[in-house]
C-alpha cells in the first residue's frame, strides 16, 4: 500500500459519543482514522474559537501528541444569538422545551449551528476550522435522530429537522461536517508537508 493510501490518524478529545460517530463517518471519506479520548479540558468563557483553541492546546500538551477538539453551539438571531457558547449548559438546564418557550410568538426564527474544530500539537500554535449551517427553529420538536437541539433545527433548503434526518443525511452537510471537512483537507496537506 502506498504512502497516500495509508490511513492518517488523529486523536479526538470529547466525552460526546454522538460527535465521535459523526467524526468517524466524515473522516472515513478522507482515509483518516479517529482515536477517541475522553479527556476533560478546561472550557474557558469566550467565543467558540477561543474554547476550541484553548482545549486543543491543553489536551495536546497533556497527551504529548496532535489532537482535535470541537466546540459547537446553536445561535438564534431573535435571542441575540443565544444560547451560543452556552448551548451545552442551556441544553442541560432549559432543554429544547425551554428554547421553544423563549421562541413563543417570535416570527424571525433564523438560527445557525456553528462548529469550530481546534487542532494543536504539543509544540505548535493551534489551528481552527469553522463550519456554519443556517436554518430555522421549528415550532415543536420533531424527530428522534441526533442529539441536543437537532429536533428543533430545520436547515435551510429542508422541511425536516436535523432530528428527522438520519445520521448519514445530516453528515452530508451539517455544521460539524463543514468544520471537520475543512480540517481534514488541511490535515492531509499538513501531514504530507504541503
Amino acid at each position: 500500500m502506498g504512502k497516500s493510501e495509508d490511513p492518517l490518524y488523529i486523536t479526538f478529545i470529547t466525552g460526546n459519543q454522538h460527535k465521535v460517530k459523526e467524526a468517524q463517518g466524515i473522516f472515513h471519506q478522507f482515509n483518516i482514522e479517529v482515536e477517541h479520548v475522553d479527556l476533560g479540558y478546561p472550557e474557558i468563557q469566550g467565543e467558540l474559537i477561543d474554547v476550541a483553541r484553548f482545549g486543543a492546546v491543553d489536551a495536546a500538551r497533556r497527551l504529548g501528541r496532535p489532537v482535535i477538539v470541537e466546540d459547537a453551539g446553536l445561535f438564534i438571531k431573535a435571542l441575540n444569538w443565544f444560547p451560543g457558547t452556552y448551548s451545552s449548559y442551556v441544553q442541560d438546564t432549559l432543554g429544547n422545551q425551554g428554547i421553544l418557550k423563549l421562541m413563543n410568538n417570535v416570527e424571525d426564527r433564523y438560527a445557525e449551528f456553528r462548529s469550530v474544530i481546534g487542532f494543536a500539537t504539543p509544540k505548535t500554535e493551534p489551528e481552527t476550522f469553522l463550519g456554519v449551517v443556517g436554518g430555522q427553529i421549528a415550532h415543536q420538536e420533531k424527530g428522534d435522530h441526533g442529539f441536543a437541539y437537532d429536533p428543533l433545527f430545520v436547515p435551510e433548503g429542508y422541511s425536516q429537522t436535523f432530528g428527522e434526518l438520519t445520521r448519514k443525511e445530516k453528515n452530508e452537510f451539517s455544521h460539524r461536517r463543514c468544520s471537520l471537512e475543512n480540517f481534514a483537507q488541511w490535515y492531509k496537506n499538513y501531514i504530507n508537508g504541503e
